[in-house]
């Protein structure tokens, strides 16, 4: 029997209904993080509670809790479902009330949902690679925010998964922006490209993880815009994402990367990744 989180207490997943006039069913008017869970901890949680913060603060909704509290009722939901090895998943929407596009009155309360899921790290994906296919990118242009409006990336998964690819990578009039549920970035002459943190991407936390990796490998990168025609010509390219750590691409649009299987500058920054997480959540297994 498993155990979730609303509105800031562990409650048996079956005993809980979700009102019909939350503004996050009805509007997609809220906001969530996935964080990964090694050994039992949860893994660079101050990085996703702070994105958390930011969304919430872009899209004008109160959080009720502090950042502390977030962590303790968390680390209870990780206890209570004798999670190792996994992920949390958290949203918080801007409450219940009448359906109407203006904001409800300010005492009414974001409504927080939190669960948790069992996943082993993606080892077969991470050491072999996994297709794309390059779409247009038709979503909103704050993609920076964390929002529950995730139609446009619904969609380009879908049509990767319909071509026969695990993931899609999107491009804006040519510039490659970011994957449908992921970062992406590539490697070209020893140097690693990936597009500026700015509104048409998320700044993905594995992200984050991936750049510091970059700089204690001495691994130069640039975060700097590229094209679809760099994307063809880069010698390595990889997605990055919370459960997806740092994951190789070995073909998009039916095309091999690069030289093929062969992922010199990904496997220094997985190994790099391996450490960070070891840092912070003891060995991994």
């Amino acid at each position: 029997m498993s155990y979730i989180v609303f509105n800031g207490k562990l409650s048996k997943r079956e005993t809980i209904t979700i009102d019909i006039e939350d503004r996050g069913y009805q509007f997609g008017d809220g906001i969530y993080e996935v964080v990964r869970v090694y050994n039992g901890r949860l893994f660079t949680w101050q990085e996703h509670v702070d994105r958390l913060f930011a969304s919430a603060e872009k899209i004008r909704m109160s959080i009720p809790y502090t950042k502390e509290e977030m962590k303790t009722i968390m680390e209870s939901l990780i206890e209570k479902n004798q999670l190792s090895e996994g992920t949390i998943y958290l949203q918080l929407t801007r409450g219940i009330a009448p359906r109407n596009h203006a904001f409800p009155a300010n005492d009414v309360k974001a409504v927080l949902v939190a669960y948790t899921r069992q996943s082993k790290r993606p080892a077969d994906l991470m050491e072999r690679g996994v297709d794309a296919l390059v779409v247009p990118d038709k979503r909103w242009l704050h993609c920076d925010i964390k929002s529950l409006n995730l139609l446009g990336n619904v969609l380009a998964h879908q049509e990767a998964l319909d071509a026969g690819c695990y993931e899609a990578i999107l491009h804006r009039d040519g510039i490659i922006t970011e994957g449908s549920h992921t970062n992406v970035s590539i490697v070209s002459n020893g140097t690693v490209y990936t597009h500026p943190a700015n509104n048409l991407i998320l700044n993905g936390i594995s992200r984050m993880v991936m750049l510091k990796a970059c700089e204690s490998k001495s691994i130069p990168y640039e975060e700097k815009a590229f094209t679809v025609d760099d994307l063809s010509h880069a010698d390595e390219v990889f997605i990055t994402s919370t459960t997806l750590e740092i994951t190789p691409v070995r073909m998009i649009n039916g095309q091999p990367v690069g030289s093929g299987d062969r992922y010199p500058i990904i496997r220094k920054l997985q190994d790099a990744f391996i450490q960070e997480i070891e840092a912070e959540c003891g060995p991994l297994h």
